[in-house]
C-alpha cells in the first residue's frame, strides 16, 4: 500500500467559529450548519498519541454507511459529505446524556458492566444481573447503561433512569431516546451479524434541533464507538477477537507512564499496522471496498478545495 499523509491539524481560517476537539474539529456557520472535519488523530490516556494515516477517513466513511443504513429509524443530523473526512450537518444541542447499549456481560472502563460485574456489583444502572455470569456471556437482551456526558474534561458517571428524569431529561426525551437506540442497536447487530460479526456494545449521543426534535448525532456504530467482534471467535468466558487498533496504545503503555512521562516517537510500523486495522474494520463493517484516494495528493490541501463554497 503507498504512503499517505496523515491529517493531523484541520485548520481553515476562511471558515468560521473554529473549535478543536481531540480528534475532530469543528466550525460554526452562521445559518445553523456545522462542518465536521475528522483528522487522523488518536487519543488516549486524555492525550493525542499519534496520527493514523486514513483514519479520520475511515470512521467518517463508516458512520456515513451506518447513518444510511439506519436513516429509517431516526432522524439525524448529516446533510452532506464534501468531503471524504468532512460532515456537513445541523448544529444541534447535546443531550447531556451519553447512551451505551449493551447486548453482552464486556467492557473494561469503571463503569461497564464487566468491571462493576467483577467487583461484585449485581444491581446497576437500574438492572439487576444474576450471579454466576461469565466473561462476556450474551445478556437475555440487550440493556441500556447511560452515563453523564462529560463537559469540558469531566469524567462520565453511571445513571439510572431515575436519576436522568429527576434532573437531565423530560420523561418523554428519555422515552424517545431509548426507543431509538434499542431500534439502531438491533439494526447495528444484524448488519454486523451479515458480515460475520457481533456488535457487543456502542454507544450513541442525542440532540434536539431548533424545534426539539429528538436527533442523532457524532457518529454510529464505528469501531470506535463500538466493540465488534469476530463472530467465529466468541464463546463466553473467552476473549473473542476483535478490530486490534491498540497497537499505538499498547506500545505507548509499554514504554512509559502515559499519564506523566513525554510520549517517545511512535515506530513507523505500528502506525502503518493501526492503518491497516482501520481499514480491515471499514471492508469488514460496510462489505464495501475502501477507497484511500490519491496518496499525493494533500489531504487538508483536498479538504480546502472540497470546502471552498463555504467560505
Amino acid at each position: 500500500m503507498p504512503k499517505y499523509k496523515a491529517l493531523s491539524e484541520a485548520y481553515i481560517p476562511e471558515l468560521p467559529n473554529y473549535y478543536k476537539g481531540k480528534v475532530r474539529e469543528n466550525y460554526d456557520l452562521p445559518d445553523g450548519r456545522r462542518i465536521i472535519i475528522a483528522t487522523d488523530r488518536i487519543s488516549a490516556f486524555d492525550r493525542i498519541l499519534a496520527s493514523i494515516p486514513l483514519k479520520g477517513q475511515v470512521l467518517t466513511q463508516t458512520a456515513r454507511f451506518q447513518f444510511e443504513q439506519t436513516q429509517d429509524i431516526c432522524p439525524n443530523h448529516v446533510i452532506e459529505y464534501p468531503d471524504p473526512n468532512v460532515l456537513v450537518c445541523r448544529k444541534l444541542t447535546i443531550l447531556p446524556v451519553e447512551i451505551v447499549v449493551r447486548g453482552y456481560l464486556a467492557g473494561t472502563t469503571g463503569t461497564s458492566i464487566l468491571t462493576l460485574y467483577k467487583a461484585g456489583k449485581r444491581e446497576m444502572y437500574g438492572f439487576t444481573l444474576p450471579d454466576g455470569m461469565q466473561d462476556n456471556e450474551k445478556l437475555p437482551a440487550p440493556i441500556i447503561t447511560p452515563t453523564s456526558k462529560a463537559f469540558d474534561g469531566g469524567h462520565d458517571e453511571p445513571l439510572t433512569a431515575e436519576d436522568i428524569l429527576k434532573r437531565l431529561l423530560t420523561k418523554g426525551q428519555w422515552e424517545t431516546i431509548t426507543g431509538y437506540a434499542l431500534k439502531l442497536f438491533a439494526r447495528g447487530q444484524e448488519i454486523a451479524a451479515s458480515r460475520g460479526l457481533i456488535l457487543a456494545d456502542t454507544k450513541y449521543e442525542f440532540g434536539t434541533d431548533d424545534e426539539g426534535n429528538i436527533v442523532l448525532a457524532d457518529e454510529i456504530h464505528t469501531p470506535d464507538s463500538s466493540r465488534y467482534w469476530f463472530a467465529d471467535s466468541y464463546a463466553p468466558g473467552k476473549r473473542p477477537v476483535s478490530f486490534d487498533k491498540d497497537f499505538v496504545r499498547n506500545w505507548v503503555v509499554e514504554r512509559c507512564d502515559p499519564y506523566k512521562d513525554d510520549i517517545p516517537e511512535i515506530p513507523e510500523d505500528v502506525i502503518d499496522a493501526t492503518t491497516q486495522v482501520y481499514i480491515q474494520a471499514y471492508e469488514k463493517i460496510t462489505d464495501r471496498k475502501f477507497e484511500a484516494g490519491d496518496p499525493a495528493v494533500d489531504p487538508l490541501q483536498r479538504i480546502r478545495n472540497n470546502l471552498a463554497k463555504y467560505f
